[in-house]
């Protein structure tokens, strides 16, 4: 991600601290906030220092059946004594490669489950173990659904 010297946190923020941005070919979304439950901008008024700073980023990307992974990273960056945060350009630019390098690990993580779980002799993982993906451990690849004799025996 390249860096704009022409505004404080290295990337343009909207009015609610947001910003979208395309990196590695993911639409990353950016979330600079302080951690106050003020609207002004003031020291709080029992330790007289500033509210922290958050930088978030995150992405989903999603597949078939529902799937998907995320990558995601924050960080927060402290006041130093009674000033404010000092917005620091290079926090952003961490961020998203950090949720960039988030996002390649939860991969890796789902291929390991995912071939831990893929079946090595062609059964289709129904759990019946015959292959045939009907389920029913017979291995004829026909679903039984039981008897279909209607006759009943009376005993007298």
């Amino acid at each position: 991600m390249d860096i704009d010297t022409t505004q404080p946190w290295g990337l343009a923020i909207d009015f609610a601290g947001r910003a979208t941005i395309v990196e590695a070919g993911h639409t990353i979304y950016v979330n600079v906030s302080d951690s106050s439950y003020n609207s002004i901008i003031a020291p709080d008024s029992i330790s007289g220092t500033y509210a922290p700073v958050t930088v978030a980023a995150q992405f989903t990307e999603t597949g078939a059946n529902g799937s998907a992974i995320r990558g995601s990273a924050r960080t927060t960056i402290m006041p130093i004594g009674t000033a404010m945060v000092v917005p620091d350009q290079t926090a952003i630019q961490n961020v998203v490669a950090a949720a960039l390098a988030n996002f390649v690990d939860n991969t890796a993580a789902y291929t390991a489950l995912a071939a831990k779980w893929t079946p090595s002799d062609g059964d289709p993982g129904d759990g019946d173990g015959d292959g045939d993906g009907d389920g029913d451990g017979d291995g004829d690849g026909s679903v039984d659904t039981g008897s279909t004799d209607n006759t009943s025996t009376t005993a007298t």
